[in-house]
């Protein structure tokens, strides 16, 4: 701004704010690439030096533990220090590395990779998303706490969907309340954004019929007998959330019967996702992702949704017939829900104008 100009503004009685520089440009997105394909080139050759060097704590499970420590440690006192996509992709796979020698360290304690090696990682990946100081760490830390909890109920009680539940319940709750804390809004998003991805991976390898347990599949012991319900139910809950926290924000806009006919959709929805399994999260995750506004969220329920569809669809235990008709009813549901909401919405939201400009 003009000399000139900033005293005729002046003149006028508007007051102008000294300048405060430039904004900081960001880095294009192929430089931050190349800095982080660089970090990991450099974690690389790092680690296997010291590998080379230190191959002997392989055989001390005090040792490996010992190292991996230091390693994560390092890894969180050179994110604390120092910013950057080379610095923190170089941090990530250092920590990575250490996670990996405290894993083999378990296994080797335990004797074996049982239950309690997956529930000691869901405890260090859970304890690594919340403390350590990248978002790109808490990410991936939070998705590998999803899938090694999600293996811990499928080793221990037989349970897998019942995992998935649990993480659909968390992440909604998470993502509901982001805004809660501003100054760490970044930091929830990161750790929704890891549950996410578990939850997809969750479903992923249900739909494929893998087991991750190392060629090994769940024996019918423990909570076998909620499954495959469990997940659903949970499914159904996390919808109720949410159902329950936009009716709450927008409560000037909500007539008497939209209340009731949410709940009744609602009820629809868990009698069909109890014959087509896996339904309810996917409609979970997209309602979510419409009710806060996030497109990334949408588009993977949009893919949670398409896997439950194509798994139902190949069902051998049900006709082609049951199958389709309960995605014909499911897809009517939908439509008259949306159809009802909208047009008791707008009449709610005209009457509370209405009420507004009375006043």
């Amino acid at each position: 701004m003009t000399r000139s100009l900033e005293e005729r503004l002046a003149r006028g009685g508007v007051s102008v704010a000294p300048a405060e520089g430039a904004p900081p440009i960001e880095a294009p997105w192929f430089v931050r690439a190349i800095q982080a394909f660089s970090g990991w080139l450099a974690a690389l050759f790092l680690l296997g030096f010291i590998g080379m060097a230190a191959v002997f704590v392989l055989d001390s499970s005090a040792a490996a533990a010992t190292l991996g420590l230091v390693l994560m440690g390092g890894a969180y006192a050179l994110l604390r220090k120092t910013r950057g996509d080379f610095i923190e992709h170089l941090a990530l796979a250092a920590s990575l590395a250490g996670q990996l020698l405290v894993a083999w360290a378990l296994a080797s304690a335990l004797a074996g990779v049982n239950a309690g090696v997956w529930w000691a990682l869901t405890v260090l990946q859970c304890t690594l998303a919340l403390v350590m100081p990248s978002l790109t760490h808490r990410t991936f830390s939070a998705f590998a706490a999803s899938m090694a909890f999600y293996l811990a109920l499928t080793e221990s009680a037989s349970a897998p969907s019942l995992s998935g539940g649990l993480v659909l319940l968390a992440l909604t709750v998470l993502w509901l309340d982001e805004f809660r804390w501003p100054a760490h809004i970044r930091q929830w998003q990161a750790l929704g954004y890891g549950l996410l991805l578990g939850l997809v991976a969750i479903h992923a390898v249900g739909y494929f019929g893998q087991s991750l347990l190392l060629g090994r599949y769940f024996i019918g012991t423990g909570l076998d007998w909620l499954e495959p319900w469990a997940g659903d139910v949970l499914g159904i809950l996390a919808l109720v959330l949410l159902i329950r926290h936009v009716l709450q924000r927008h409560v000037s806009a909500v007539v008497p019967g939209m209340r009731v006919a949410a709940y009744v959709t609602v009820l629809v929805l868990a009698l069909l996702s109890l014959h087509a399994h896996g339904l309810s999260h996917g409609l979970v995750v997209l309602a979510l992702g419409f009710a806060i506004g996030n497109r990334v969220i949408i588009g993977f329920g949009s893919l949670l949704l398409m896997f439950s569809i194509t798994n139902y669809y190949y069902w051998l235990d049900v006709t082609l017939l049951a199958k389709a008709l309960t995605l014909f009813a499911l897809g009517i549901a939908l439509l008259t829900a949306r159809w009802v909401l909208r047009r008791w919405w707008r009449v709610g939201a005209t009457a509370a104008a209405g009420t507004g400009v009375d006043q």
